[in-house]
């Protein structure tokens, strides 16, 4: 039994791609059950994100992986084979790293994937899907993300719009929880801005949405609550910062709502952040004194400035992870010895006490006890060295191989 990862991301597929085989939160118990039901599979964990679905596993048949994921998802596998990548053993492990640290996510460093990662083994424990091993590979994951952002540039720096957002609010505002926030959309950029401000403990947070239900489902996770867009002009004076991203054709906010809404506010700053294309915000609304109004390209602007020091960190980066790769892999190896070792000690603890019980017989009998002795250390010594003796006298063409093992095992050397 070996580990292995299978899966698809955004290197490997575009989203039409990738949407047909993610699995929704509320299914993956049910899905990591059938999966060990219907495969060869021994610990398994699901990570799935809008970037990435990933299958780690530990199984003896890695190929009916890609069969079940497509089975599942009611796919023919020759759909998603040209997307697909596997990694066996060392690669699956060093894949892993990469992924928790950030290194292969859209944006380099970005550290929304490592609460991803830790949500997959949460749900993965309480499916009971997560053996020792597994377990034991998330875990160091954890370790070595926590190393790579504290001993390398990628933690320090800004390396996505949503995290953009929130250090250029931090210019406006002395403390993000004082403010109260206004999320315009339910899509998956503001459910990431949302994370990120959230993050900060803001004073309030409210979703406005052209479908009230889904806006109040992304709510709950944030502790807010959720209006109708055509509830906005009424209530935007009431927030000092506006996240927007919807798919609409035209402005949402205009130059007048935002105007009103300053003298409502009696001229206290707003930081509004315009994420769609085409633009949610009127872009006049950015020549107001107390509007401070950021699009797209002015976010793009600030995750670029730490382009250069994160491309210096990924080496860096790279470097610890080879090494905790090599780490792991020996835990692995060591691990595969255990029953083995066990096994060893006993046979040898079996014949000790088999042989300590004739010994003690012959005292009782009242025999020489340098004698009895005498004979238990050489019952013992034969019965030890029996084995390999006889495995070193019948073997044939491996012979060297084995004469070269029982030297490394015994410490033997030329000449004694």
């Amino acid at each position: 039994m070996a580990l292995f990862t299978l899966g698809i991301n955004h290197h490997t597929a575009p989203l039409s791609v990738r949407e047909r085989v993610a699995f929704h939160a509320e299914k993956l118990q049910q899905a990591l059950a059938d999966l060990m039901r219907a495969r060869t599979v021994h610990e398994a964990a699901i990570l799935s994100t809008c970037n990435r679905t990933e299958l780690y596993c530990a199984t003896d048949a890695p190929e009916a992986a890609a069969a079940w994921l497509a089975e599942y998802h009611r796919i023919g596998r020759q759909e998603i084979e040209p997307y697909l990548y596997t990694y066996p053993e060392r690669d699956a492990v060093r894949h892993a790293f990469r992924v928790a640290s950030g290194l292969d996510s859209m944006v380099i460093g970005e550290p929304q994937i490592l609460g991803q990662m830790k949500d997959a083994v949460r749900v993965a424990e309480e499916a009971g899907t997560l053996g020792t091993s597994l377990h034991k590979l998330f875990q160091r994951s954890f370790a070595v993300a926590k190393e790579v952002r504290s001993t390398t540039a990628i933690g320090a720096n800004i390396v996505s719009m949503a995290a953009a957002a929130v250090h250029l609010a931090e210019r406006i505002f002395e403390r993000i929880g004082d403010q109260k926030i206004l999320f315009i959309g339910a899509g998956e950029m503001i459910e990431l801005c949302a994370t990120h401000f959230a993050a900060q403990n803001p004073k309030q947070i409210v979703i406005a949405n052209r479908t009230v239900e889904r806006g109040m489902a992304l709510a709950e996770r944030f502790s807010g609550t959720a209006i109708r867009l055509d509830e906005i002009a009424g209530r935007l004076a009431e927030f000092d910062i506006v996240v927007s991203c919807t798919a609409s054709q035209l402005p949402i906010i205009g130059l007048g709502m935002v105007e009103r809404a300053i003298k409502a506010r009696r001229h206290r700053p707003i930081f509004m952040v315009d994420l769609a294309v085409p633009r949610d915000i009127e872009v006049e609304v950015g020549e107001l004194d107390d509007a401070f109004l950021y699009t797209v390209d002015d976010l793009a602007q600030v995750v670029e400035s730490g382009l250069e020091s994160r491309q210096a960190a990924v080496i860096d980066a790279e470097a610890i992870i080879a090494e905790r790769v090599d780490s792991f892999l020996h835990w692995l190896q060591n691990r595969d010895t255990v029953p083995v070792i066990r096994s060893l000690r006993d046979a040898a603890e079996r014949t000790r006490r088999h042989e300590m019980e004739h010994a003690l017989k012959l005292l009782a009998k009242g025999e020489d006890p340098a004698r009895v002795l005498d004979h238990l250390s050489h019952r013992l010594t034969n019965k030890f060295l029996h084995a390999p003796t006889q495995t070193l006298s019948q073997a044939e063409g491996d012979r060297a191989e084995l004469q070269t093992l029982v030297s490394r095992l015994f410490h033997l050397h030329s000449g004694e």
